[in-house]
């Protein structure tokens, strides 16, 4: 005879029949495991639920506020920043603030009126300007232009 797969039987006593609990008094009935009386030998409840304490989701701090999708984050340069870079004056854009390490690369610039640009005559180019950046910039010769 030869041995084939359907013929493969675990050994005796490997395997112990799964326990049928609540199937009468003669084989683990009554309770079943349960214990007497109360939620947990009755019906189901969620896995959630407290005994009737406040629910966790329901003590705890909930989120305040608003975070807008569509809010734009500006680097900002200040106009001593741009003197200290830039002392012979000239064109400036963020990419030319990004090659001196004033800004990152791919993001939006705006330019502050912190600071003195000395006399420095300089044409910026950004994304956006204060007042008091555009007053001064005008003030010594320059130009400013929003990108």
């Amino acid at each position: 005879m030869t041995l084939k797969v359907h013929h493969l039987r675990p050994a005796p006593g490997a395997h112990t029949a799964k326990t049928r609990v609540g199937r009468g008094e003669g084989s683990k009935g009554k309770t079943a495991g349960r214990g007497t009386k109360g939620t947990g030998a009755r019906g189901n409840t969620h896995a959630r639920f407290e005994g009737g304490q406040t629910p966790l989701h329901m003590r705890l701090p909930k989120l305040s506020g608003f975070k807008s999708p569509n809010k734009v984050v500006f680097q900002v340069v200040n106009l001593d920043r741009i003197a200290a870079l830039f002392p012979q004056g000239g064109r400036i854009d963020p990419d030319t603030l990004a090659e001196a390490g004033a800004v990152r690369r791919g993001q939006p610039v705006k330019v502050l009126g912190t600071g003195d640009l000395g006399g420095i005559e300089v044409h910026v180019h950004a994304h956006a300007f204060s007042s008091s950046a555009a007053e001064k910039i005008g003030a010594a010769g320059g130009s400013t232009t929003r990108i």
